[in-house]
């Protein structure tokens, strides 16, 4: 692949940090998102030795800001060539209990800004006849999951808007959208999110950010349009698709809402 702009949200840590690693060490330029400012600072202060990099400070769960970034970026006289939305926020707990702000705020972020800075950027791919797209969702994509209802709700958006995206791309030119599903992964995802549970089941099974990157990355050059990091993942998700669906969401139930 040659170099090429990156934009990628959620860049301050977790897979995202380790993404930016990996464009960064191939060379490509980096257009850093994430609502952190500090961190994005040590970012690419860590990264610019490596290549050229760019860091906006955004809040990606308010309304609008998708149209801001666009309209920084164009400011910048910046195309974007890959389009890398990593940034999300997750919710456990019995939906009637959690916040209806918060939820709102999560389906603000990982839907109606990951799908408008997509159709933002995409006009600008079609005109060159280039682009990649990577999403990042969830094992939480294909199954329904009581305690994160609205969180496996997004995802499984995430999973079909990008597998029916990429289907609409072929023959408009060089295109592929890749969505990639992790299942639960070492980072601070699940301790910033108050996600007990799964932070437990991430640091005991958890699969490394580092390698969860890394499959993201050959994924998309490889065009590959789905992709489950993890042998344990892929086994467990095709396993219960021979199972009744009633039967899986209870026993991820019982095991995601015990005390």
């Amino acid at each position: 692949m040659k170099k090429k702009t990156v934009l990628l949200t959620g860049a301050s840590e977790g897979i995202g940090l380790e993404l930016a690693k990996i464009f960064a060490t191939n060379g490509d330029r980096l257009i850093l998102i994430a609502r952190n400012q500090k961190k994005l600072v040590e970012v690419s202060q860590i990264l610019s030795p490596l290549t050229e990099v760019i860091i906006i400070e955004k809040d990606l769960s308010k309304i609008g800001a998708a149209k801001e970034i666009y309209d920084e970026i164009r400011l910048k006289g910046e195309h974007i060539d890959i389009l890398v939305n990593n940034a999300g926020m997750g919710l456990q707990g019995y939906f009637h209990q959690l916040s209806e702000q918060e939820q709102l705020r999560m389906i603000q972020l990982n839907i109606m800004t990951l799908t408008e800075l997509t159709h933002l950027c995409i006009q600008d791919m079609l005109k060159s006849g280039y682009g990649r797209i990577m999403n990042i969702a969830s094992i939480s994509s294909f199954i329904a999951t009581p305690s994160m209802v609205v969180y496996g709700a997004t995802k499984a958006y995430v999973l079909s808007f990008s597998e029916a995206l990429n289907i609409e791309l072929q023959n408009k030119g060089d295109f592929a959208v890749t969505v990639v599903c992790p299942g639960p992964t070492k980072t601070n995802f699940s301790k910033n999110n108050n996600m007990n549970q799964l932070d437990q089941i991430a640091s005991m099974v958890g699969t490394r950010p580092e390698k969860v990157a890394e499959v993201a990355y050959n994924s998309l050059i490889k065009k590959k349009i789905t992709n489950i990091p993890g042998k344990r993942y892929k086994v467990a998700i095709i396993s219960m698709r021979f199972l009744p669906r009633y039967l899986v969401q209870f026993l991820i139930g019982k095991l995601m809402l015990s005390k």
